[in-house]
């Protein structure tokens, strides 16, 4: 792919990496001071029923999960960034031919073309 077909690409990926950037850092503060109002002894937040705990530690859990999967989606956009800049953007990693367009356009941070991420898939 040339270099002015990546640029719309990269773009793209500092888009999408700026917008990650934020929502993890909002989910650790949100994580961090609903873990500082709970060890200040903020008895206005701490619940009171059995089932009002196991919501907490799920809500907990879900944030969790979800500042894992966006940094690894960061990690995904950052690889994707340096393919861009070694002139590597748009080839499979694994058969090293050409991902089409259309498939960069819905998922821009992919280092495989369909084929091979079907494979990688399936084990």
């Amino acid at each position: 792919m040339k270099k002015s077909e990546m640029k719309p690409y990269k773009e793209i990926l500092l888009a999408l990496r700026a917008r990650l950037r934020g929502d993890v850092t909002a989910m650790a503060k949100a994580a961090l001071h609903k873990t500082r109002s709970e060890s200040s002894g903020d008895l206005s937040s701490m619940p009171i029923h059995m089932a009002d705990i196991g919501s907490d530690n799920f809500e907990q859990e879900f944030t969790l999960s979800l500042m894992q999967s966006e940094e690894e989606s960061l990690d995904q956009i950052e690889a994707a960034l340096e393919r861009i800049e070694k002139g590597a953007y748009g080839s499979c990693l694994e058969c090293e031919g050409k991902i089409p367009k259309a498939r960069l356009t819905a998922i821009p941070f992919t280092p495989h073309c369909v084929k091979c991420a079907e494979k990688l898939q399936k084990g």
